[in-house]
């Protein structure tokens, strides 16, 4: 009995066992560990530790190279111009090479070198209620397949969307069927081909206003299942601090139906809480909102995009003209016209304009996608035809569109299988 109560020998937290392996001897390891003695188990002997370090494992050594018979940087360096479409299947080639793909480095030097490749992403609802996306290469003109969107917003609505670091897709807020309002975010890394979690909002809401500025993400308005429906709210998230935080409230609540930003301000469009129409801007040097009544809002209509110092929207349903406000006339006077309209149908109606390559790209409800060079409208305005400038990447031929709009609209089966909730370009 006296024996089992007897105190264990080996004092665990200073046994010279413990000590790293790297340390020659128990004996030498006593000048390193002060306070320390040899273990008492008798059958634990100081040998047992290993009296030669272990040189290090050469790592280049043991690795095959990424192509045999080149130097490393010229394999990346190789690698790195592959086409974007590809590189789902360069990750299959070897540990080496995924680890290459799914790490920054190769993207970063696409990047850096302007060799890095946009795809449209598309997020759609069907008439289930149900979401889903792909991605489109302009390139290659070819849909590829992505990983689902996870599940609580798979059926959310009213929820946000926007790109941080040209790369990383982020979903944010919005409304679960079953639990209300939201404050999760996660975002989709073109890169790893994956979805990541990132800090919650600070407040739940749907049905909200959101942009990007200086790569941060500002949130404001909208609407939650608490007592005051419509907010004033307003915050935003730092990718390099990777946190949220309070800014200024807007001067009266607000659920946003458009919103864009122009030189650097945010300007939002939207109900007030008496079903009024209202407008701010936001400036983030000032951290103030302003009430704006002038002609930019009037005119103002959704999709509408801004590029290179100038903002476009969309002047007919189909997407096949475009408007162009002149800040030296306060108006929408300028007109770029494709001359090829599509219909009135819900399926052929433009749900997005955005900068793609230098160019605006317009994507309607049936997946066809079409580009306006609008760099060259200064020349259309001078003599040269503006339908030059249009281009469709993908879809039917407008003309075959036409004919099939109209056969369906006849026999009545022209209502749209599903809508698209949200576009943008993420590079890679």
């Amino acid at each position: 009995m006296d024996r089992m109560l007897q105190p264990p020998l080996v004092d665990t937290t200073a046994c010279l066992c413990r000590v790293d392996a790297g340390l020659k001897t128990v004996a030498g390891a006593k000048k390193y560990v002060p306070g320390t003695k040899l273990c008492l188990q008798p059958d634990i002997k100081p040998s047992i530790h290993p009296t030669r370090q272990k040189p290090p494992r050469d790592k280049n050594r043991s690795q095959s190279p990424l192509l045999p018979g080149l130097p490393d940087d010229l394999a990346i360096a190789c690698l790195i111009r592959v086409p974007r479409i590809e590189h789902r299947k360069l990750r299959l080639v070897c540990k080496r090479w995924y680890r290459l793909l799914a790490g920054n480095f190769f993207y970063s030097l696409r990047k850096n070198l302007g060799i890095a490749e946009e795809w449209i992403y598309i997020m759609k609802r069907d008439r289930d209620g149900k979401i889903s996306w792909h991605a489109f290469d302009p390139m290659y003109q070819l849909w590829q397949p992505l990983p689902p969107v996870p599940k609580e917003y798979s059926e959310a609505l009213g929820f946000g969307c926007a790109v941080l670091s040209g790369c990383h897709l982020y979903l944010f807020g919005g409304k679960d069927p079953v639990k209300g309002s939201m404050r999760r975010v996660i975002f989709y890394s073109a890169r790893t081909n994956k979805w990541h979690r990132a800090p919650d909002m600070l407040q739940r809401r749907h049905f909200f206003g959101s942009c990007v500025i200086n790569n941060c993400l500002y949130v404001a308005g909208g609407e939650n299942d608490g007592i005051h429906r419509s907010l004033r709210s307003a915050e935003v998230y730092d990718p390099n601090k990777n946190r949220w935080s309070i800014i200024c409230e807007m001067s009266t609540a607000m659920v946003p139906f458009i919103g864009v930003v122009y030189e650097g301000k945010w300007f939002l469009k939207g109900l007030g809480s008496h079903r009024q129409v209202l407008s701010e801007l936001y400036q983030p040097e000032t951290d103030r909102w302003y009430p704006v009544y002038d002609g930019m809002v009037a005119g103002w209509r959704n999709p509408s995009t801004s590029m290179n110092g100038h903002l476009y929207a969309l002047e007919c349903k189909d997407g096949c003209k475009l408007r162009v406000y002149d800040e030296a006339t306060d108006s929408w006077s300028k007109h770029i016209d494709s001359k090829m309209h599509l219909g009135n149908s819900k399926a052929l109606e433009a749900a997005a304009l955005l900068p793609l390559n230098g160019k605006l790209c317009i994507i309607r409800n049936n997946m066809s996608i079409s580009v306006v060079d609008v760099s060259k409208s200064d020349d259309s305005r001078s003599g040269a035809p503006a339908e030059h400038l249009w281009e469709t990447i993908s879809g039917k031929g407008q003309l075959k569109t036409l004919v099939t709009n109209f056969l369906s609209g006849l026999a009545g089966r022209n209502r749209v299988k599903h809508h698209i909730v949200h576009c943008q370009v993420l590079q890679a």
